[in-house]
């Protein structure tokens, strides 16, 4: 821990404890999810044209979650709490608004 010149202690942090926690360049959990959705399509059903389905939508889906983790790695997170505070801070409220 080095003194800087103002008297202040630093402290540094390692780049591992605040990088967002992604998997082939999108969120993790969100691209397990989908390669397990796909491949209890692709074993449910059976079929080569399940396969081919199966692994095309999870190509899809997470070049779609690679896009959306560029524009913010956290977005599910901020997404899922927005949803628990939809009910508390209505969108059309306003200081002057009457009840």
């Amino acid at each position: 821990m080095a003194e800087s010149a103002s008297g202040l202690q630093r402290n540094r942090i390692h780049r591992a404890l605040s990088r967002p926690n992604l998997l082939m360049g999108a969120d993790r959990e969100l691209v397990l999810l989908t390669g397990l959705a796909a491949v209890i399509l692709i074993f449910v059903v059976l079929t080569v044209y399940s396969v081919v389905f199966g692994v095309a939508v999870w190509i899809v889906v997470v070049g779609l979650l690679r896009i959306m983790a560029k524009a913010d790695p956290l977005m599910r997170q901020v997404y899922a709490r927005h949803i628990s505070y939809q009910h508390y801070y209505k969108a059309t409220s306003s200081p002057w608004r009457r009840y």
